[in-house]
């Protein structure tokens, strides 16, 4: 998902975000208006991890949620694999 993709759903990914790092707060994840970097600055900030590892989970995390919502945009029904529930975090 690139950063105008980001951008264009972040209503729809606020919720999942907040249930995959739950050391965000509401605050949080308003001041970040949907911009990827920022996203990572605070997970850097929040968690404790270095750049390198906060990118790398964000982008995992992105690319497990467009799947989602891509599966979701086709209709499609049932499972969805990569779920954020079931990522390792």
């Amino acid at each position: 998902m690139n950063s105008d993709q980001f951008e264009g759903k972040w209503k729809q990914l606020k919720g999942t975000v907040k249930q995959r790092w739950g050391k965000l707060t509401d605050d949080d994840l308003t001041a970040l208006s949907g911009k990827k970097d920022e996203l990572v600055g605070k997970l850097q900030e929040r968690y404790g991890i270095t750049r390198e590892q906060a990118q790398r989970e964000a982008d995992e995390w992105a690319a497990a949620t467009n799947s989602d919502l891509d599966a979701t945009t086709r209709g499609a029904a049932g499972t969805h694999a990569g779920t954020a529930a079931g990522n390792k975090f």
